[in-house]
């Protein structure tokens, strides 16, 4: 198998990009398809006669002309122009969502609130009493429990 490879060279770059578009789908960063795009750009080199030194120069050179040309583009496609620094995850992404009190916050004390299925723990930002029921919006955030306010 080893020897196939040796002489069909194109498609073990072509493995190589459809292995790196996979691992893609895992991270999401857009920073493997880069690398995906320097194998593919190889896989095209590799039938016209290409060493396997030319096919290494081709796929470093083209892998770093995609991380600094193609994925700043991509970036700013997916992320609004924000690119790795504007994207919020996890709690961050909490801030000025609106929830429901599932468990009333006591004055001075410790509550629960369910967002979008989620429930956290919570604080009032003022230290009042909150009902459950009631309507809140986060407004700040200490670790895992959530600074909110009523609506």
């Amino acid at each position: 198998m080893v020897d196939y490879f040796i002489h069909n060279y194109w498609q073990l770059w072509l493995l190589i990009s459809v292995v790196c578009l996979i691992a893609e789908l895992s991270t999401g960063g857009f920073f493997i398809i880069c690398f995906a795009i320097g194998a593919l750009a190889t896989a095209l080199a590799a039938p016209f006669g290409a060493g396997f030194l030319v096919q290494l120069v081709v796929f470093a050179v083209v892998s770093a002309l995609s991380i600094f040309l193609v994925r700043p583009v991509i970036m700013k496609y997916f992320h609004g122009g924000r690119g790795d620094q504007g994207r919020v995850s996890n709690a961050d992404a909490l801030m000025g969502r609106e929830g429901r009190v599932s468990e009333t916050i006591e004055d001075n004390g410790f509550g629960r609130v369910a967002i979008d299925g989620d429930d956290w723990k919570a604080v009032s930002a003022d230290s009042s009493r909150i009902e459950k029921g009631e309507k809140v919006r986060v407004v700040g955030r200490e670790s895992i429990i959530i600074t909110v306010e009523r609506i």
